[in-house]
């Protein structure tokens, strides 16, 4: 791998524990900002440099929101660059631990993910030399307080990297804010901070994002969520009518109401491209009445009359619908993935990219799209609970079918006779 020259920022995050640099004495280090600045590769680096600086066949923890996060963003790309410098690394993936070795000094780094309250318990008991947390404002608050409690060796430190969310989150009221107490380096970092990224890789970054994620992800602030949720959207843009002839593939999504609303998408590919080319939309307020299971499988099949379907993809809290379309065995059920926040980011870069499109038919989609907002009285990323039931399986969709995740495997249920 070759390094464009490091840019200043970069060279503190490299280097700020060094005998010679006047932060050497700090406890810990934030590095925040914008996607793509350099700040993880150099914390990481620097990280391990740090490691066999001060300790010696010690243990440490690297932790992002999941192992398998962790090693696709830090741990694949580091390990390269680590034996380039003379380091050899040996990693043991059934016990998610590296070990690093230069010359007769090994330590060791496991690998935990904080996904959620439970992954606490992951951690417990261990001794530790020093903690990395990537992505820590995605890890809930009691994993990261259990990860540092770990660090009782002598000369621990503390390491944390992530991308700006909601200005109330506990990690930035508690840490950013309070990084001189903490005795904290703070460094914040921009895409300018990365001398390796050409001007037209920085528009490019800058065409993906709007409205509050293009605060963050761009300029790197702390801001909350506010206004529409997709602030973009385009009848002009996003309003198409999809080609002539049968799709390639067909997807339905659900979001599955009773006094709330139902809302079925129905999905074709064509070329590179998906359209909403019909829905299904019941409001029982609106309506006056309710609808069982039974008839909202009748109002599914009605929908997908002419089409092949891959799978229907269903609303995880759907327990009952989602076991009313096994048992009929004409369709393919599969539970949602139903991260919002995160979900929300990848329909907006499927809308940007021209991935996913809406067929003028689609009424009760354009209308939400019109009036579906954040939640600004929340102190975390939510958006309000109203007008999103098409906007939730247009997520289930994106985050579900057009996710990296192969979907030609599924875990299914069958009756036991």
């Amino acid at each position: 791998m070759k390094f464009a020259p490091f840019s200043e920022k970069q060279l503190t995050a490299l280097t700020w524990w060094c005998s010679s640099s006047p932060y050497s004495d700090f406890d810990a280090i934030i590095c925040d900002g914008a996607v793509r600045s350099g700040k993880t590769l150099c914390m990481s680096l620097s990280f391990i440099a740090w490691t066999f600086y001060r300790f010696e066949s010690t243990s440490f923890a690297v932790c992002g929101k999941t192992v398998t996060s962790l090693r696709r963003n830090v741990i694949t790309p580091l390990l390269p660059v680590l034996e380039q410098l003379g380091f050899t690394c040996r990693e043991q993936l059934s016990k998610n631990l590296v070990e690093i070795k230069r010359g007769d000094c090994t330590n060791r780094f496991y690998l935990f993910g904080g996904r959620d309250e439970s992954s606490a318990a992951l951690i417990q008991g261990m001794t530790l030399g020093g903690v990395l947390l990537d992505e820590v404002a995605l890890m809930p608050r009691s994993f990261v307080e259990q990860a540092l409690a770990r660090c009782s060796v002598e000369g621990s430190k503390f390491w944390f990297n992530c991308n700006p969310e909601n200005p109330r989150h506990w990690f930035h009221t508690e840490w950013i804010e309070k990084a001189p107490q903490k005795n904290c380096l703070y460094l914040h970092f921009r895409m300018e901070d990365n001398p390796s990224l050409t001007p037209e890789i920085v528009e490019r970054y800058k065409k993906l994002y709007s409205g509050a994620f293009y605060e963050r992800f761009v300029e790197g602030k702390w801001v909350a969520a506010q206004g529409l949720v997709y602030p973009f959207f385009s009848e002009r843009l996003h309003v198409k009518s999809a080609p002539p002839g049968k799709p390639s593939k067909c997807f339905v999504s659900c979001d599955y109401g009773t006094v709330n609303p139902a809302s079925f998408g129905l999905w074709g590919e064509y070329g590179e491209k998906w359209y909403r080319i019909a829905e299904f939309y019941h409001d029982s307020r609106r309506d006056g009445f309710q609808k069982t299971d039974e008839e909202y499988y009748t109002d599914l099949k009605r929908l997908c009359s002419e089409y092949e379907i891959e799978a229907v993809i269903v609303d995880p809290s759907a327990a009952s619908f989602i076991e009313c379309i096994r048992r009929h065995a004409e369709f393919r059920a599969v539970p949602a993935k139903n991260e919002v926040t995160d979900g929300i980011r990848k329909v907006g870069d499927a809308l940007k990219n021209g991935r996913i499109l809406i067929c003028p038919c689609c009424g009760d989609t354009l209308r939400e799209f019109g009036m579906y907002r954040w939640d600004d009285s929340s102190a975390r990323d939510a958006p309000r609970k109203e007008h999103d039931h098409a906007m939730d399986d247009i997520r289930y969709f994106v985050t579900t079918a057009l996710s990296e995740t192969d979907m030609s495997c599924y875990a299914i249920a069958i009756n036991r006779r």
